[in-house]
């Protein structure tokens, strides 16, 4: 039978010829993640169920990335309990403070997935390596320990969207305007236990930052995974990180899809999600003057060097607004070190931003730039629910990494090609 993407990797993880949508299967995985929040949850429920070794100690990821450096008592004790396993069990790609990063940028950078590959995440953006071909999604930290116990998830096959792109996209817009277009454009349940396949034209122009952004974001529309055909631009990339062979999945042509869609790049404009979702988005023809508090540029949407090097570009010879709290957040220390080696954080530092340490911190209200009652922030991340970065009564404005450099000189929120 004809099969997406998506569908042929789990057939082949499943050691079947095929899968329908919603079949039930149990499939291998090759990678299984959690973090400082999750892990915790998952190794007591291993150690509930008499766990006792690993599947495969090369095929569990433990990063210590969302309270870390720890924040309090209470980090200091999840990162501890993640630890003293990780030790344990021999846990080879164990990350802690001063080796690790925000976890969705650390893995593709260190070879970890490569296209083919099925990956399970305690953590809802695991969903980002589908820029790699391979099939990733975030699950629950009970079957993120029966993953490690096991090295096989349940998973119900997803029936799926296509997203045919075409063009190249305008000066200063970049993936996360694509994702955050489409999550406008369909809601954040319009792609609800599906299967986003991105294909076209004009995948070509988009370089792997821009995949693994509007990957890492498939599941703010409600999908089960975003995922991109391979291309050179994805073996080129793999080649350059990873040891591991790619194995490369394509849709066939009679593959059948709940829904199509024809994407101009060349047509999309900067675009803000306003307060409270994703989807509530607006590009500057209806956007008015909106006084900022704070810019966050990173996390594992858009903490990449690229992004930074768009932000540096636009800071470069300039100060930030004086009423506003610029963060910049490398998502890796190799991220780091190459801003450093490229002067893009002495263009930072000049201009009158805070550069920090990887951390989630402030994408989900944990540290690192909390916002108080009344305080607007635009920021490189995913969501902005009530509440999401500090009191319920801030708001959030997701945008891209130019918009948000814009926004940090200006105070307000602001067109990057109006600089």
């Amino acid at each position: 039978m004809n099969m997406t993407m998506t569908q042929k990797i789990l057939a082949a993880h499943a050691q079947r010829d095929s899968v329908l949508p919603g079949e039930l299967i149990l499939a291998k995985i090759d990678l299984a993640l959690a973090n400082d929040i999750t892990a915790p949850v998952a190794i007591n429920e291993f150690r509930k169920a008499g766990g006792g070794c690993v599947f495969d100690c090369q095929k569990i990821a433990l990063v210590m990335d969302h309270f870390t450096p720890n924040k309090d008592i209470k980090a200091a004790e999840q990162t501890k309990l993640v630890r003293d396993f990780a030790h344990e069990k021999g846990i080879e790609h164990f990350y802690d403070v001063g080796a690790m990063g925000i976890e969705h940028a650390l893995l593709p950078e260190k070879g970890l997935v490569v296209a083919g590959d099925l990956v399970i995440g305690a953590d809802s953006h695991t969903c980002t390596y589908g820029a790699l071909g391979a099939f990733s999604t975030g699950v629950g930290s009970t079957d993120m320990a029966f993953g490690m116990a096991t090295g096989k998830a349940w998973f119900k096959t997803p029936s799926a969207i296509k997203f045919n792109l075409r063009g190249k996209l305008p000066k200063w817009v970049s993936g996360k305007d694509v994702i955050l277009h489409i999550i406008g454009l369909i809601g954040v349940d319009g792609a609800l236990y599906q299967s986003m396949e991105f294909g076209g034209d004009g995948v070509a122009s988009l370089t792997i930052d821009d995949r693994l952004c509007i990957c890492n974001m498939a599941i703010e529309a409600g999908g089960k995974n975003g995922i991109f055909p391979v291309d050179q631009v994805t073996l080129k990339y793999i080649a350059a990180h990873s040891t591991r062979e790619p194995v490369i999945h394509a849709a066939d042509s009679g593959a059948e899809y709940e829904r199509v869609f024809d994407i101009d790049l060349a047509a999309i404009r900067s675009t803000v999600a306003f307060p409270h979702l994703p989807s509530n988005t607006k590009t500057f023809d209806q956007i008015p003057s909106i006084p900022i508090d704070q810019v966050v540029i990173g996390s594992c949407t858009n903490g990449r060097l690229s992004d930074l090097a768009v932000a540096a570009e636009l800071l470069k010879g300039r100060k930030v607004n004086p009423r506003v709290r610029t963060i910049i957040i490398p998502a890796t220390q190799k991220i780091y070190l190459d801003a450093v080696h490229q002067g893009l954080v002495d263009i930072f530092i000049n201009a009158g931003c805070a550069v920090s340490t990887p951390t989630c911190g402030p994408c989900l209200g944990g540290h690192m730039g909390i916002l108080a009652k009344g305080e607007r922030a635009v920021a490189t991340t995913n969501r902005n629910f009530v509440g999401r970065m500090g009191h319920p009564e801030s708001e959030v404005y997701l945008a891209s990494p130019a918009v948000a450099a814009a926004s940090a000189l200006t105070g307000v929120i602001t067109d990057p090609a109006t600089i």
